[in-house]
């Protein structure tokens, strides 16, 4: 392979510069700030800090109510990324069969991902509104008594079904992507070998979108983590303190709304490492069954 050739030997570390500058006051810099806070106990008001080592620390994790949303957190993450890219797969792939009107079919799909989440979370509830939301006058109809943002069990659902609703349009543009790049006459070897439409999707379409979804799996799982926050913040806003959040949200509740900046810092360096771990975890074994090329 050629190489790429620079007339400077500064002249790489130029062009990259802007990037690392970015991501060292963005990203370095924050976490710093964060790891040196978990140390503390600070005064909201900046007027002082107490050295107090781990004990922020100790009191996480030793905090029944955290260790709930833990779990939340956990099954949160893993229903909205297998939801989210098990419906996204499967529209790609109904519309990656759709011949007459597929431009419009597939725009119709993608629309959502253009609005933002917190967008996203206001839609999303005025759907479960308890007086106007039409999913809450459906959920009736079985007699199902919906009440978003009373009920905990009702909250997390709503939760999910947002979160879903806005990812599935990005997934699908990938999963459509990798499936228009596979050659014809693959496809045409595999419709000639196999009569049956789902065994040849097992055999052959999905092993070849393995390099997608692996990474659609990482985005997904840190879209959940993360991205969901404005989502979460919107549903849960202004009612009952008994409402499911995930551990992004329990860091913001602490840091800005009860001001305990220490405990608040250690939270989100445990999240980092967490996310370090699993990320770690994917790539170490889950990348092994992906095949590229």
């Amino acid at each position: 392979m050629k190489r790429a050739q620079f007339s400077s030997p500064l002249l790489p570390y130029l062009l990259l510069a802007p990037q690392l500058v970015i991501i060292f006051i963005f990203f370095y810099w924050p976490s710093a700030q964060a790891i040196q806070s978990s140390f503390y106990i600070e005064d909201p008001f900046g007027f002082g800090a107490t050295f107090v080592g781990l004990e922020n620390y100790a009191m996480v994790l030793g905090s029944a109510e955290y260790l709930r949303i833990a779990q939340f957190t956990v099954f949160y993450t893993l229903i909205v990324t297998f939801l989210s890219l098990t419906i996204a797969l499967v529209l790609a792939v109904k519309a990656d069969a759709v011949l007459t009107g597929a431009s419009t079919y597939r725009t119709l799909l993608m629309w959502v991902y253009a609005i933002a989440p917190p967008v996203a979370g206001l839609i999303g509830i005025m759907f479960f509104d308890q007086h106007i939301g039409p999913l809450v006058d459906l959920a009736a109809v079985f007699g199902w008594d919906m009440r978003v943002g009373v009920n905990y069990y009702d909250t997390a659902f709503a939760m999910v079904v947002i979160a879903v609703w806005k990812q599935i349009p990005y997934n699908f543009i990938f999963f459509l992507s990798g499936l228009q790049a596979i050659p014809k006459h693959l496809r045409e070897a595999a419709a000639i070998d196999c009569r049956s439409e789902l065994r040849r999707f097992w055999t052959v379409t999905l092993p070849l979108l393995a390099p997608t979804a692996f990474f659609l799996l990482i985005i997904n799982m840190t879209y959940a983590l993360f991205d969901t926050f404005g989502i979460i913040d919107i549903v849960t806003r202004n009612e009952p303190a008994n409402n499911p959040v995930t551990l992004v949200y329990k860091v913001y509740l602490d840091g800005f709304r009860s001001n305990d900046l220490g405990s608040s810092s250690a939270q989100s360096v445990i999240l980092m490492v967490v996310v370090l771990l699993l990320t770690m975890a994917q790539f170490r074994f889950i990348e092994r069954r992906v095949h590229y090329g």
